[in-house]
């Protein structure tokens, strides 16, 4: 993390005071370039506290250095809480400042777009990711390991619902005197998923929606949300926060019927 305030000679590492002056209308000029053609790097990138910035002339040897004379250049425009700038392979001519505030980053994208940062014009847009530094600010920080061992959970979770749907051949349920289902009856799918907190439903008619079965399943604690399965009409998953609200919900539920030919059969889902 940068942190100042510095003198304005030593944080750029200038030679001398002219220098400084020429950096000031370089940036005057740059600002007139840049809104003269209108150019904006960000794409559709949504704006936010972190800028990307590119094309950094690779002659600047020393991190620090960089860091300080990026940190002179957009303190400007706001707080910054970090800047990230490594000299690694992958990483030479690349930089990230963190600001406070996404209008501080805003303005700096939009008023340094081609400034002549060391005599290469600089490339600047919206960070595609939030950073780590803003994520543990506001809360929604998840470690790496952690992060990769929720999405194999989730990975695994929907491979198995992709499983337990593709055994369901959209026969209806054998419920108050309707077909048998290749699948067989409820009592039998309840004897091999244990209690857990998904919900699979099946017996739905066509025209369900998974709003519809929002407005059934959420008047019970713990409800978390609805996934259907498109390629599989009169199905689908629902999920609670853990297999007791999971359970509430499917004795109360179980032969609802949505029309007057499907009473739901509700199971456990297969993990």
């Amino acid at each position: 993390m940068v942190e100042g305030p510095l003198r304005p000679g030593f944080q750029l590492g200038l030679k001398s005071e002219l220098e400084l002056s020429n950096i000031s209308l370089s940036l005057s000029h740059a600002q007139i370039e840049q809104r003269r053609s209108g150019m904006m790097l960000s794409g559709d990138i949504p704006p936010n506290q972190t800028i990307y910035v590119k094309n950094l002339n690779e002659k600047v040897k020393k991190e620090e250095e960089l860091k300080r004379s990026l940190y002179a250049l957009f303190s400007q425009y706001g707080r910054i809480l970090e800047i990230v700038a490594l000299k690694t392979t992958k990483l030479r001519g690349q930089a990230w400042v963190i600001f406070s505030e996404v209008t501080a980053a805003s303005n700096a994208v939009r008023q340094m777009q081609n400034f002549p940062f060391y005599d290469k014009p600089m490339r600047i847009q919206y960070a595609k990711t939030k950073s780590d530094y803003v994520a543990k600010e506001d809360g929604t920080y998840v470690p790496k390991d952690k992060k990769k061992k929720q999405e194999e959970k989730t990975e695994r979770k929907r491979h198995a619902e992709e499983q337990q749907s593709a055994t369901t051949n959209g026969t209806r349920a054998d419920i108050n005197g309707g077909p048998t289902a290749s699948f067989g009856k409820p009592g039998a799918q309840e004897a091999t998923a244990a209690p857990n907190n998904i919900l699979f439903i099946q017996n739905l008619p066509d025209e369900a929606t998974s709003m519809m079965l929002e407005m059934l399943f959420q008047q019970y604690p713990g409800f978390r949300e609805v996934r259907m399965v498109e390629a599989k009409p009169g199905i689908a998953f629902v999920e609670f926060e853990d297999d007791v609200q999971s359970s509430v919900a499917m004795q109360a539920l179980q032969g609802f019927k949505i029309s007057p030919q499907n009473p739901m059969a509700i199971t456990y889902a297969k993990k």
